[in-house]
């Protein structure tokens, strides 16, 4: 048996793996390569370039490879380009998980572990939120993506297709080898965006919003390192496989650090001053969400390993300074 990772050429995904294949899993990697690279996944993987919305190459490659496991991570992740373009979310994050989802059930697929978001909880009314916590997303990317939770539950209902809807908070890192990180150009992600700017590859940095209800005015987020994300995952697969029950988990550690505060971070790893210009807020964008963790590690076990945001941001400036080297050399080649 073998299981299938949707977007596992893309940041969390090519993780996620990196860290089955490790595990001696057989894993069939289905992306289209839109923001995924090839060189991020393992040579021991399969990988199938194509669409999570064509349902004939997703029930093939089920059929083909005997898929027990669907791990879904492919989708569209920005916020704000969700509010100015929501029908593509719609379509990439909802219309495509459910075809992914039918394509599951249809081929007796048993467990199905689904990328999920905190964006579905909006401005939560109290912080910690807990996943009990009624959902009010703020973007058409949350939205998406609790369309998605709500389908995939249903199709449970009806059909006994096993899940576990994991809820991500903000992640951030790299692999602690280096072997993969964050790669994506024009990255909105604050960890990166700091760090390409620390290092020269952005003359600067906007931070969008000032005036938040929040202890310096900038958003809060709670970060995880995308390696204990990965390992999340890996304990949500050996829940199922053991039986348990359908459920849905937060992925955070449960502290958040303000915009400001990372930033701050990002420069004393770094150990270099930056630009940063202060914007207008952003549609879509809550004030404040940090996790409540207890559930997945009382259920799960789970254990974080890198539960620092100077580590985090240590291991993302390490790969960042890998990957512009590695750009550098291929300029020089002629591979560029």
């Amino acid at each position: 048996m073998s299981i299938l990772v949707t977007g596992g050429a893309g940041y969390i995904g090519s993780h996620m793996v990196h860290a089955l294949v490790d595990a001696g899993e057989r894993v069939v990697v289905l992306d289209n390569l839109s923001t995924g690279f090839r060189f991020a996944v393992p040579q021991k993987a399969v990988l199938v370039v194509g669409d999570t919305g064509d349902g004939a190459l997703v029930s093939r490659l089920i059929g083909e490879h005997r898929i027990d496991t669907i791990i879904h991570f492919a989708a569209s992740l920005v916020v704000p380009e969700s509010v100015a373009d929501p029908l593509k979310y719609y379509r990439n994050n909802t219309a495509n998980s459910r075809t992914v989802i039918a394509c599951a059930v249809a081929g007796g697929v048993k467990n199905f572990v689904f990328s999920s978001t905190a964006a579905v909880y909006g401005n939560p009314a109290r912080v910690p939120v807990a996943e009990d916590d009624t959902p009010a997303p703020m973007s058409p990317y949350g939205s998406s993506k609790l369309m998605t939770e709500i389908m995939l539950r249903d199709a449970t209902a009806a059909h006994g297709l096993r899940h576990v809807i994991l809820r991500y908070f903000n992640v951030a890192g790299a692999d602690p080898q280096l072997r993969i990180g964050q790669a994506t150009a024009n990255a909105t992600h604050l960890v990166k965006v700091a760090i390409e700017t620390a290092l020269g590859t952005r003359q600067k940095m906007d931070v969008f919003g000032t005036d938040y209800p929040t202890p310096d005015g900038t958003c809060i987020r709670d970060y995880i390192h995308v390696t204990d994300l990965v390992a999340a995952h890996g304990d949500a697969l050996r829940y199922l496989r053991a039986g348990g029950a359908p459920v849905t988990l937060n992925c955070g550690y449960g502290r958040g650090f303000s915009v400001l505060e990372v930033i701050d971070t990002v420069k004393q790893v770094a150990g270099v001053d930056f630009r940063v210009d202060f914007a207008p807020r952003r549609a879509g964008d809550p004030a404040a969400i940090v996790a409540a963790s207890d559930r997945i590690r009382s259920l799960l076990g789970w254990q974080p390993r890198y539960d620092d945001l100077g580590t985090i941001v240590a291991h993302a400036l390490a790969w960042q300074k890998k990957l512009d080297t590695l750009a550098l050399g291929a300029a020089a080649t002629g591979r560029g």
